[in-house]
């Protein structure tokens, strides 16, 4: 067993540098910190494919996601988060007059 990382390039495509490879047939366990919308495992799953590699399975320390993804593989969390979201109109935060950040993010 063995781990590597896929590296963001561009603005929507990861890809495997620092002499780290998928080879055809090989089996891939996918493993990310936080599952929020998909993107990211989107775009990992694209580059396992795109060498050949198969996706046998996610994890993910925190799943957030507000509704149930499918990636089409099975998808394990530790821990499920549920974020609440809210209509500008129903924000409680700008009802408070709190104003909005975003954190850093990839």
């Amino acid at each position: 067993m063995r781990g590597i990382f896929a590296e963001k390039e561009g603005s929507t495509e990861r890809t495997f540098k620092r002499g780290f490879s998928i080879s055809h047939g090989e089996r891939v366990l996918i493993v990310d910190d936080i599952l929020t919308t998909g993107n990211s495992i989107d775009e990992v799953m694209a580059a396992v494919t795109k060498h050949g590699g198969i996706v046998v399975g996610i994890g993910v320390l925190v799943d957030r996601s507000e509704q149930k993804l499918e990636f089409g593989v099975p998808l394990f969390s530790c821990h499920r988060a549920i974020t609440p979201t809210y209509g500008p109109s129903d924000c409680p935060l700008c009802a408070a007059q709190i104003p909005l950040v975003k954190p850093g993010s990839s």
